[in-house]
């Protein structure tokens, strides 16, 4: 075979194999899509693979292709959107003139246009006994949003249980959603203003306490 015809057949069995690959790629984030549906919408002991398989409309037996268990499953879909969220985050208050306020709004802003995740982060709260190796890959993730709340607060100016504030402004925006997501007779731009005042509200007693601490340590 000459040079050139092998240059061609490898270009070919390139072009195929990165075709391949994003075939694959496109599958299992379409897997993933209807695995974020599911679990929105019913308790995690509740959940199997023929549910999501037909969420996603393939066979049972094709899914295994991409993922052993529906808990393995739920751990990437709820991984993939945490690591989203943290590049929402960071992308807001990047160059803000009003970090916790944008903060504040990113947080209101990505779980009600991402109401599936949401939903689904809400499910596993509530109902999910996952083994040790699944909680850890969970626990490690929160951890790595739990540490950029903390040196969030720590730039403004807290220096004291900040990790304890950290599980608060999550705990406290968590609250906001789920109270008012929902809120019947209500348009959804009337809902996310008054989530939004809301968090201004809170961010104000956040700031509030950030300069009561500092006069406090004050000589």
């Amino acid at each position: 075979m000459c040079p050139m015809s092998q240059k061609r057949n490898d270009q070919t069995k390139n072009t195929f194999s990165r075709l391949k690959e994003q075939e694959r790629l496109t599958r299992r984030e379409i897997i993933l899509d209807a695995a974020e549906r599911v679990f929105a919408t019913t308790p995690f002991p509740e959940v199997n693979m023929r549910n999501i398989a037909r969420e996603a409309g393939i066979s049972a037996a094709s899914i295994y292709t991409y993922f052993p268990d529906q808990e393995t499953l739920f751990v990437e879909a709820y991984l993939r959107g945490s690591q989203n969220i943290l590049k929402t985050f960071k992308q807001r208050t990047r160059k803000s003139e009003n970090p916790l306020g944008s903060l504040i709004e990113a947080y209101i802003d990505y779980f009600t246009s991402h109401d599936v995740y949401f939903r689904m982060m809400a499910h596993f709260m509530l109902y999910a006994r996952l083994n040790p190796e699944s909680l850890e890959k969970l626990n490690t993730m929160e951890r790595a949003v739990l540490d950029y709340f903390d040196t969030f607060f720590e730039n403004m100016g807290y220096r004291t249980n900040v990790r304890f504030l950290s599980h608060m402004f999550f705990a406290a925006l968590n609250g906001i959603l789920i109270s008012f997501r929902k809120y019947p007779g209500r348009s959804e731009d009337e809902v996310v203003k008054h989530m939004k005042r809301l968090g201004d509200t809170f961010a104000a007693l956040l700031r509030a306490g950030v300069e009561s601490t500092c006069n406090e340590t004050r000589p």
